[in-house]
């Protein structure tokens, strides 16, 4: 049979009794002190102390209360009880199931051999007699947030990272990865992310969306002749007779060295701005003759010639649209001079409207000068004449080089 600390078991009696250390233990109290049993243990007095003996001095050692029904005598040390299988033996009494236990409602009882604790439970601290929950939140056990429970805590992390495996850190949440709600590009950044649009494309409001940039909108130069938008981008497109120089601008095609023109054998492909004409090959009519494909001949045995020009020579010319004026145009070179005689340039015919005029330069040359502003498309047929005048010989002659200048449709 074991007994608790102090007791030991007697055989004749069959139940534990007090040991007195007073005598079993050498020296128990030193010096002055003098030592007195007392039950489970002893004391060390002042030798001058009085002391009243328990009238139960060398009684049994008392029992702890049972919680039956009836009280009875119980042989065995306080916290123990009588083994109730008749085994001689005391076994430990659990207050904390039977309930007779002092621990407040907020502890928790722990049961000992032969005693009981009171104890707090995990996330409290006893003050006083009172378990108290511990605000663990002010020890900044979170990197982000913390919320206080009772008996506890959790942390929590601001939008955009998440719970490390720790429970406390928090690391960044890749949203990219996760499906963010970006509709093109997305980057992910610490705690949050940002969307990105593709070239040609605007961030809507929403900070989501991309939407196409209609870049035509935004400058009337973006090309030369029209602006085409797409989705993401733009394109520039050219008028019939034209091609895309590049991306943006516009050039002739020219037709006739292409070989897409529909001219005869009998004639000869003229290219301008924005198309072609085909002229015939043999120009002239009476009383000229060909002297060459684009030169006409009056003879001078001809009477009908004596008051013409003695010659004409077809050219042809292309301009574009709204050309900043004045404008040189076509310089005119005189072929053949006569000693001593003096020239002089005109307009003979087809300016009219005065959209031209002659600018003299030497005695064998003239410039031909847009005076304003033409639209195309149109043409004009100019004869540009040079007179040969020899006052001394009582001479004078003229010839002509009829200019066909054609105006393109648009200012390229």
């Amino acid at each position: 049979m074991e007994c608790t600390d102090g007791y030991e078991w007697d055989h004749q009696t069959q139940h534990c009794k007090d040991v007195n250390e007073c005598t079993t233990i050498p020296d128990a109290c030193k010096g002055e002190m003098k030592c007195i049993n007392h039950y489970g243990g002893y004391l060390c007095l002042p030798r001058s102390a009085s002391v009243i003996n328990d009238v139960h001095a060398e009684g049994p050692a008392p029992s702890a209360p049972h919680p039956g029904p009836e009280s009875q005598y119980n042989p065995c040390p306080p916290g123990y009880e009588p083994d109730s299988q008749g085994r001689n033996s005391c076994v430990d009494i659990d207050e904390c199931e039977y309930g007779i236990h002092d621990c407040q409602p907020s502890q928790q009882c722990m049961n000992t051999p032969g005693a009981f604790h009171c104890t707090c439970p995990d996330g409290y601290r006893k003050i006083g007699v009172e378990c108290v929950d511990i605000d663990e939140c002010r020890y900044r056990y979170c990197q982000h947030r913390c919320v206080n429970f009772p008996g506890s805590f959790n942390c929590q992390c601001e939008p955009g990272f998440k719970l490390a495996g720790n429970n406390r850190s928090c690391i960044d949440v890749d949203e990219c990865d996760m499906g963010a709600p970006c509709l093109q590009r997305c980057y992910n950044t610490y705690g949050t992310f940002i969307c990105r649009c593709n070239q040609g494309y605007e961030l809507d409001q929403d900070g989501f969306t991309c939407n196409d940039i209609d870049e035509c909108s935004y400058s009337s130069y973006l090309c030369q002749y029209q602006c085409v938008n797409e989705p993401g981008r733009f394109s520039c497109i050219c008028p019939q007779g034209y091609q895309l120089l590049g991306t943006r601008l516009c050039q002739d095609i020219n037709e006739c060295e292409m070989g897409t023109h529909q001219c005869s054998e009998s004639q000869n492909c003229i290219n301008f701005h924005g198309g072609y004409r085909c002229v015939e090959k043999n120009q002239c009519q009476e009383p000229y003759i060909q002297m060459s494909e684009n030169r006409c001949l009056c003879p001078s045995t001809n009477p009908l010639c004596r008051d013409q020009p003695s010659s004409i020579v077809h050219r042809y010319m292309s301009i574009t649209a709204d050309r900043t004026v004045p404008s040189d145009v076509f310089q005119i070179q005189a072929t053949s001079i006569y000693p001593g005689a003096y020239n002089a340039f005109q307009i003979r015919s087809g300016n009219e409207q005065g959209d031209f005029y002659i600018r003299q330069i030497n005695n064998i040359s003239a410039m031909l000068v847009l005076a304003r502003p033409v639209t195309g498309p149109q043409e004009f047929v100019l004869d540009l004449e040079m007179v040969s005048m020899n006052t001394l010989l009582s001479y004078r002659s003229s010839s002509v080089l009829r200019l066909t200048v054609f105006v393109g449709p648009y200012s390229f």
